[in-house]
């Protein structure tokens, strides 16, 4: 008895496999999936909440541009968003940006005239050195006017730097019933002009860069007259000292009487 047992079971055994092979899913099929399954249905709870703090983590990081725009405004914290946003990114910024560049630019007071833009070379140990050189005269058209002379490597910064020395260079004259007080002849170097006055309505008598000083004094019936060279450089800088040295009566105090005993 004990003899056809085993030999059941040993055909029982040698069964198995030719099952599977002709079912393809059967016992052996099922056997193997229950392996892997079986750690994700026996997982451990340390484990799974491990994973639920990892997507917890992971939940702020896919938002994390909304978290950049209540730093720093619309665009980052650094940046300050929008190049400052609402604050910008630095604690307690100003509304508007950290630019100061929103402020409205204050307009410049000075008309300006270019006199005269000339090419300058210098000569160099290695060769020749081209420059702009800009002659620019400003003025309110009040009895303010100046003029500068400024070097540069392009025209545009030849003027810029030309109109900053005229700042720096203003004089202030006093105009008599829209004219000069009296006839001035002045001469500095080979420049020589001569001024008159004019009744009203004369208008401005004068020519090439004596014009424009005039013009941006405030001078309206003035009759002048270049006597010397026509050099502009010249004949402008003769113009400022001849509106520099006019002279103004000034009037006398008069005494008080004496009281009568």
């Amino acid at each position: 008895m004990e003899n056809e047992k085993k030999e059941n079971s040993i055909e029982e055994k040698n069964g198995q496999p030719e099952a599977n092979e002709k079912t393809g899913n059967g016992a052996g099929a099922d056997a193997g999936a229950g392996i892997a399954v079986a750690p994700e249905i026996k997982a451990n709870p340390e484990v799974n909440a491990v994973k639920e703090a990892e997507a917890a983590k992971a939940e702020p990081a896919k938002s994390g541009a909304p978290v950049q725009a209540q730093r720093g405004g619309f665009g980052g914290a650094r940046r300050g968003g929008f190049r400052g946003g609402f604050g910008g990114g630095r604690p307690g910024g100003r509304p508007g940006g950290g630019r100061r560049g929103g402020r409205d630019e204050m307009k410049d007071e000075y008309d300006q005239k270019i006199i005269d833009i000339a090419r300058v070379t210098r000569v160099m140990a290695g060769g020749k050195r081209m420059r702009f050189r800009a002659c620019v005269a400003i003025g309110n058209k009040a009895g303010t006017v100046g003029i500068g002379v400024a070097k540069g490597a392009d025209v545009s910064g030849a003027v810029t730097k030309a109109v900053n020395k005229a700042k720096k260079n203003l004089i202030k004259i006093k105009i008599v019933n829209d004219t000069i007080p009296h006839e001035v002849r002045v001469k500095v170097g080979a420049a020589k002009l001569m001024f008159k006055p004019a009744k009203t309505g004369r208008g401005v008598i004068a020519g090439g860069a004596v014009r424009a000083v005039i013009e941006l004094a405030g001078i309206k019936n003035i009759v002048s007259k270049i006597l010397g060279t026509n050099n502009k450089l010249n004949n402008v800088k003769c113009a400022i000292e001849g509106l520099r040295s006019l002279k103004y009566a000034e009037p006398k105090a008069v005494p008080a009487k004496a009281e009568k005993q």
